[in-house]
C-alpha cells in the first residue's frame, strides 16, 4: 500500500515529486523533439541529484538578451506581449540549449503602471527608455517605529501600511479597518468600502488582475510551446531570505544596517516571524503547482554586506530553518548567493547532502567544490563581463576550465555567474559547445 504524504520521509516525498515532474507530458512537435526533451531532463534532473550524466547541462544566462538581439527593446517588450512572445519564440528556435530560457522575468509594465507600483523603476518610467532592464527602487517603507505592528499582525501590517507605500493605486487601503475588528461586525469595512477613494483602490486591483493574466496567457503559451519543442524547465517557485525580506523591501539597507546595532532584538523577532510566514506560504504554493525546488536569491549575505558574527547571527538561522522546511516537504532549494560567498562556504557546509543547488556569482570556485562540492550541486561562476566583452574562445576555455574543476562525477550544471542582457550571441553558443565538446573529448569527469 503507497505510503500518504505524511507517512513519507522527506527523500521519498523529493522522489514523488520528481517522479511527477519527469513524466513525459507528450503532446511534442515530432519524435525528435520528445526524445531530446527526454534527454534533457532527465540530465538536469541526475546532475541535480549528484549522479553522474552524459554531459554537464547548460543553462544560457540570456536575462532580456532576445529582445535587444532581435532588434526589439526591453521597454516594447514590457508592455507589448505580443512582441515579447515573438522575441522569445525566435530566440527558442536560433538557440540550443538545455534548459527553457522563457520570458518570465520580464514584468508586465501595464501592471505596474495600473498600480502605481514604487519599488521599481523601468525603462521611461523611472530610468531612460532605452534602459536593458529595471533596478529595484529602495526605500525606507517600513518606519523604525513599526517593528511591533509587523510583529504582532504582518497580514494586517502589510495590507494597510506596506501595500499603500508600495502602490500608489492602492494608498486608500490605510482606509481599511483591520480583517480581526471585523468579527461579527462587517459594518466597519463595508463603510469605508462605500468611499470612492477605496472603490478606486479595489478596481485598480481588479483592472491590475486582468492585466496580469493577460501577460499571464503568454508567459504559458510560450512554456507550452517551448516545452512542445523539447525543452523542458524546472518546476518551482521563488522565495527569499527572511533577512532579505526585511532589509530589502521594508526597512531599506540603511535602516536594516542601523537597526542592526540600535535594536538587534527588534531584527530578529521580525524575521522570525517572516520565516513562520514565508515557510507556510512557499509550501502551499509548491504543493498547489506540484513544484521540485524553491530559489532564493540572496541579496544581502555576501562577504562585504556584513561581519561573519553577524550572518551568523542575523541571515543564516532563519534562511536555514526555512530551507530545511522545505526539505523536510521534499522540495529542493536553490540558492543564488550573489556576490562572494568564500568568506560563507565553512558556515553553510552543514545542509543535508545532495537537496541544494548553490549557485555561485563570483565565488571562488575551487574552494566551493573543495567544501561543497561532495555534497550539494553547484553551478554558476562564468562571469558577465566576459560573456559581454570577451571572445567566443575565450569564453569556451573559462567554461572547459569550469567543467574540469566542478564536474567531476556530476554535480556541476553550466551558466553564468549572473544573467547578461547584453551577451554576444558567439558567446552563449560558446557556452552551450563547451559542455558538448567537454563530453565528446571525454574531458567531463576525467580525474
Amino acid at each position: 500500500m503507497e505510503k500518504n504524504w505524511m507517512e513519507m520521509t522527506p527523500a521519498e516525498k523529493r522522489d514523488k515529486r520528481f517522479s511527477d515532474w519527469l513524466k513525459n507530458p507528450g503532446g511534442f512537435d515530432n519524435p525528435a523533439a520528445e526524445k531530446a526533451y527526454n534527454t534533457r531532463i532527465n540530465r538536469l534532473a541526475d546532475t541535480l541529484l549528484m549522479k553522474k550524466t552524459d554531459r554537464v547541462p547548460v543553462t544560457l544566462p540570456v536575462d532580456n538578451f532576445p529582445a535587444l538581439y532581435y532588434g526589439s527593446t526591453v521597454r516594447k517588450v514590457m508592455y507589448d506581449y505580443d512582441a515579447l512572445y515573438t522575441v522569445w519564440k525566435q530566440f527558442l528556435n536560433d538557440f540550443k540549449m538545455d534548459t527553457l530560457s522563457g520570458p518570465g522575468l520580464v514584468y508586465p509594465a501595464r501592471v505596474l503602471d495600473i498600480v502605481d507600483y514604487k519599488l521599481y523603476a523601468w525603462p521611461g518610467h523611472g530610468l531612460p527608455i532605452n534602459a536593458n532592464g529595471h533596478q529595484f527602487v529602495e526605500g525606507e517603507y517600513m518606519t523604525v517605529d513599526e517593528y511591533d505592528a509587523l510583529i504582532a499582525d504582518p497580514s494586517d501590517y502589510l495590507m494597510r501600511v506596506f501595500l499603500p507605500r508600495a502602490m500608489g493605486a492602492l494608498k486608500a487601503f490605510s482606509k481599511l479597518p483591520p480583517l480581526t475588528s471585523l468579527l461579527g461586525k462587517p459594518q466597519a469595512l463595508l463603510m469605508v468600502a462605500g468611499q470612492p477613494d477605496v472603490q478606486a483602490a479595489f478596481q485598480a486591483l481588479a483592472d491590475a488582475g486582468k492585466e496580469m493574466n493577460k501577460y499571464q496567457q503568454i508567459i504559458m503559451r510560450f512554456g507550452q510551446e517551448a516545452q512542445a519543442a523539447g525543452y523542458p524547465s524546472i518546476r518551482g517557485g521563488v522565495a527569499m531570505a527572511p533577512f532579505d525580506s526585511l532589509g530589502d523591501a521594508l526597512r531599506g539597507t540603511k535602516g536594516v544596517i542601523m537597526d542592526m546595532y540600535r535594536r538587534p532584538e527588534k531584527v530578529l523577532k521580525a524575521i522570525e516571524v517572516i520565516t513562520d510566514f514565508a515557510i507556510r506560504n512557499t509550501i502551499e504554493q509548491m504543493n498547489a503547482m506540484g513544484g521540485v525546488m524553491v530559489t532564493f536569491p540572496l541579496h544581502k549575505g555576501d562577504d562585504t554586506f556584513m561581519s561573519a558574527a553577524q550572518f551568523d547571527k542575523f541571515y543564516w538561522p532563519s534562511l536555514k530553518r526555512f530551507i530545511l522546511a522545505l526539505i523536510n516537504e521534499g522540495i529542493m532549494v536553490s540558492l543564488f548567493a550573489e556576490g562572494k560567498y568564500n568568506q560563507r562556504l565553512e558556515r553553510v557546509k552543514d545542509l543535508p547532502p545532495g537537496w541544494i543547488l548553490w549557485h555561485f556569482d563570483q565565488t571562488d570556485m575551487a574552494l566551493a567544490k573543495k567544501i561543497l562540492g561532495n555534497t550539494q550541486c553547484l553551478t554558476g561562476n562564468v562571469p558577465s563581463s566576459l560573456m559581454c566583452t570577451g571572445t567566443a574562445e575565450a569564453v569556451k576555455e573559462y567554461c572547459r576550465n569550469l567543467i574540469k574543476l566542478c564536474a567531476k562525477d556530476g554535480g556541476y550544471i553550466l551558466t553564468g555567474g549572473a544573467s547578461c542582457a547584453e551577451a554576444k550571441a558567439e558567446n552563449l553558443r560558446a557556452m552551450m559547445s563547451a559542455s558538448i565538446e567537454a563530453a565528446a573529448a571525454k574531458e567531463y569527469g576525467k580525474s
